[in-house]
């Protein structure tokens, strides 16, 4: 008979990151479909297959392609949540991932000059990109902490820890991560997404998040009998565009304060599209932002003429500190477990959202952990092994108490 293992249980957790990347799961914001890229399938299928092998209860929505796993404990449970898309913004196909031991600053590519952070990093080993795709640290090294801690609880049955719900999640990265996510096949009252950056920081603030459709009718005529009768909608939209305060976009804020950020615009003379997206929060500045939206459209209507401009404007997630303010055991337990591996923990606004935002909205407290990476949707995106190390040994503290 044949003995050998049907995976690796005693992986280590740097070799099954670096498995993880190789998979593209980019999704696709435009694709219409759940999940939005069929190649999200294929990791969602390994790891249902890893969680079994790991003595976790499996089970797979095939058709949405989440993967849910209970691994047996006590009472109550505790969940974890990661996403096992990567981002539409840098191509995630065929990831070739470098190691680099010893950080000294020398790497051509991840630069200190560049990218200040990395000082922080001398001497550790990074992982890092060639340069000509994302890696995939946001969020496969969260997916591979979740899945390093299940592997610990694999080898140490003797030791009692918390009913542990996990789950894995498509399409985050474009907003639908929680689109179909079903809370009785997740059967815990309280989580954790792990799906931050730099260790130590612990996040249960985020945006408010709006999307802006503007659409704007233009009159089209000749240019040689224009005028008193063209309305060009391309003008128009850069008119709209110049209503709208300047340094209330996203390279001249930080911390608390809120954008309007256009994200795409195309126009002619006759027609003129453009997408914004609105974030603040404080959340009666976020009403404010979504109402200036629509009293633009109304001037330039005044201006042109109705029906001109026509604006659509849904709100995509709120922020969670509203719920999280009345479970604030999850902040104070993860802080203890940051403190008990020597390491000060930190707390600050997440200048976007998670889908533990949406989560926490719909009755899941779900704050958000740390995983190490940085740099994320870009081709300088990399993880730091000793601090992916610290933010599995986190979950394992948690998982514990």
């Amino acid at each position: 008979m044949d003995q050998t293992p049907l995976i690796n249980t005693d992986e280590s957790l740097l070799h099954r990151f670096l498995r993880y990347v190789e998979f593209d799961t980019q999704s696709d914001e435009d694709s219409g479909t759940s999940p939005s890229t069929a190649k999200q399938y294929h990791l969602a299928t390994q790891l249902a297959y890893e969680l079994r092998h790991l003595g976790a209860e499996v089970d797979y929505d095939k058709e949405h392609c989440y993967v849910y796993a209970v691994l047996p404990g006590e009472e109550p449970a505790l969940g974890f949540i990661a996403h096992m898309d990567t981002s539409p913004a840098v191509s995630g196909a065929d990831v070739k991932p470098r190691i680099i031991d010893a950080y000294d600053g020398s790497d051509p590519f991840l630069t200190t000059d560049a990218f200040p952070e990395l000082q922080n990093h001398m001497g550790e080993t990074l992982v890092a990109t060639d340069g000509t795709t994302l890696l995939g640290a946001d969020d496969k090294a969260g997916v591979a902490e979740i899945m390093h801690m299940v592997q610990f609880f694999y080898h140490h049955p003797e030791l009692s820890h918390r009913k542990l719900c996990i789950a894995f999640t498509p399409d985050e990265e474009i907003g639908m991560g929680t689109a179909h996510f079903d809370r009785s096949r997740f059967p815990a009252d309280e989580a954790y997404t792990v799906d931050g950056g730099k260790f130590g920081i612990v996040e249960y603030e985020n945006f408010n998040a709006a999307q802006a459709k503007v659409k704007i009718r233009g009159t089209s005529v000749h240019p040689g009998s224009a005028k008193d009768i063209m309305v060009n909608a391309s003008l128009v939209a850069m008119e709209f565009n110049a209503l709208l305060p300047e340094k209330q976009r996203p390279e001249h804020t930080e911390g608390y304060e809120g954008f309007f950020m256009l994200d795409k615009i195309s126009g002619t003379v006759e027609e003129a599209s453009m997408t914004y997206i609105i974030r603040d929060h404080d959340h009666a500045l976020f009403e404010e932002k979504k109402a200036r939206i629509s009293s633009i459209a109304e001037e330039l209507n005044r201006r042109y003429g109705d029906d001109v401009c026509q604006v659509e404007v849904h709100d995509q997630y709120h922020n969670m500190l509203d719920v999280m303010k009345d479970h604030m055991h999850l902040i104070e337990q993860a802080f203890d477990a940051i403190r008990e591996l020597g390491y000060e923990p930190q707390s600050f606004p997440i200048r976007g959202g998670t889908d533990g935002a949406m989560l926490t909205e719909a009755g899941l407290p779900c704050p958000n952990l740390c995983t190490g990476g940085y740099n994320f949707h870009s081709r300088y995106e990399y993880a730091s092994l000793p601090e992916m190390e610290r933010s599995a040994e986190v979950l394992i503290r948690l998982a514990k108490l």
